[in-house]
């Protein structure tokens, strides 16, 4: 029998006091080297993305737990400064732009769950949550393109990619994913899917 996890959203300051047991969360989420060294930096590391991402307007965070935190996403409002699209190969699509500028889209920067999560579907409850609650019109994110696994659970949730994103330059590589949400905006986005810049790499 599948173990529920229980969703909760908290407040900027409520994630300051989680700072500890969400690197911890981090680190055994990812498949890392097993040397400490490596380990470490990749905690702090993720300790100075959350930070910045704390201090973007509109951030949120949900949480998941059981008998102790087991999964979280977080994300902030894609503002109409440009900011998110910033590393962008190419043409923005007029239609992201427009859902943009109306600030109907958000940015999830981040969802994880601890291995071998007994609630199998926690993941894409954590994102339909944190979208709902922003009733968001446009879901974004980016995706290592190296991260397969990732890739392929984003597209079976719905999400289309529509490029590239070099940020900073000479670094990773990301896909750029989208989720429409409602009939209206998935309806503008239909044609994105039938680009040939948009498919999915091997």
């Amino acid at each position: 029998m599948t173990a529920w996890s229980r969703l909760r959203r908290v407040n900027r300051w409520l994630v300051e006091d989680l700072l500890e047991d969400l690197a911890d969360l981090y680190v055994e989420s990812r498949e890392t080297e097993p040397r400490e060294e490596y380990r470490s930096r990749s905690r702090q590391d993720f300790l100075n993305r959350l930070a910045g991402d704390i201090r973007r307007p509109g951030f949120a965070m949900v949480i998941a737990e059981t008998d102790g935190l087991v999964g979280c996403a977080f994300g902030f409002p894609v503002r109409s400064d440009g900011f998110w699209w910033s590393g962008f190969d190419g043409e923005l699509p007029r239609s992201i732009e427009q859902l943009t500028e109306s600030d109907r889209a958000f940015a999830i920067t981040n969802i994880l769950v601890r291995p071998h999560s007994q609630d199998q579907a926690l993941a894409r409850r954590l994102q339909e949550r944190l979208l709902g609650d922003h009733q968001a019109s446009l879901g974004t994110t980016l995706v290592d393109q190296a991260d397969h696994l990732a890739l392929c659970a984003f597209r079976a949730w719905g999400w289309q990619d529509i490029g590239e994103n070099w940020s900073p330059p000479g670094a990773i590589v990301f896909r750029v994913l989208v989720l429409p949400l409602g009939e209206r905006t998935m309806a503008r986005l239909e044609g994105l899917a039938r680009h040939a810049w948009t498919r999915w790499p091997a």
